[in-house]
């Protein structure tokens, strides 16, 4: 399925869509509803935790978009089920392989730890969360959601220009521009190091299924990691940190999402 042609298919798990509407003499308030951009990682699966705790409707969305490792999307769908994701759709959007070249769409290309000429790391896929958050909004409007939730962060984050917060302003700008329709991009990770993200998974009591049970390595290793990508290293160097001293990193994020 590469062809630049081919529509945008789904697939979508156990969870019927609640209607909302409610009558104009209806004092019930609204039901919240989020939706999660979820790849079945580290820092998506912490947002997905905390969104739940928080909205009363969350629904998880994954993109199919030719990634390196493919098992991504079937963790995503094992963990969104385990959590209890309202429901979770996995979008087809295998176009996006045809032009953005990246380690991470081409098995050809080695994962490195050194920048590229233009200053950014070969992992990145070009477009990628412009379009991921397009296609979320989509989805917000249609279900009623207030909210698109995505784990990017500038603090600790691998040099992706559409992981900043200056990116995630505009774009959800022009969502609410397009569509005339209010919706916030949340994003929980944003100023937080890896070591506090780590904590907030801990803080709802999932630090061993986040460590254990979610997928971050570029070599497709499930857990720990293979140890030695960027992805691996980054995670393993919060993880020590937040368990050397985590009550102070605990009072940390206290401050941070008071």
């Amino acid at each position: 399925m590469s062809s630049s042609n081919q529509s945008l298919m789904s697939s979508e798990s156990n969870a019927p869509q609640t209607q909302t509407a409610e009558s104009p003499r209806s004092t019930k308030p609204a039901i919240s509803k989020a939706i999660v951009v979820f790849s079945g990682g580290q820092d998506s699966t912490t947002c997905l935790i905390q969104a739940l705790a928080q909205y009363d409707e969350v629904h998880a969305i994954t993109f199919d978009y030719g990634q390196r490792h493919s098992q991504e999307i079937e963790v995503a769908k094992q963990l969104a089920q385990k959590l209890g994701a309202a429901s979770h759709k996995v979008l087809d959007v295998t176009l996006l392989n045809e032009l953005a070249i990246s380690a991470l769409t081409r098995d050809n290309i080695p994962v490195s730890n050194d920048l590229m000429d233009n200053g950014l790391p070969n992992t990145f896929v070009p477009g990628r969360n412009i379009l991921f958050l397009t296609l979320a909004g989509i989805y917000a409007y249609q279900i009623g959601a207030d909210a698109v939730i995505t784990g990017v962060c500038e603090t600790d984050f691998s040099g992706y220009p559409d992981c900043r917060n200056d990116f995630i302003k505009a774009m959800e700008s022009a969502l609410v521009q397009g569509m005339d329709r209010q919706l916030r991009l949340v994003t929980p990770l944003m100023w937080l190091n890896k070591a506090e993200t780590w904590a907030l998974a801990d803080k709802y009591q999932q630090l061993p299924l986040v460590r254990d049970e979610t997928l971050t390595c570029y070599n497709g290793i499930l857990g720990k990691g293979c140890g030695t990508c960027p992805a691996c290293l980054l995670r393993q160097k919060g993880l020590d940190e937040y368990l050397a001293t985590p009550d102070s990193i605990q009072a940390i994020l206290a401050a941070k999402t008071a």
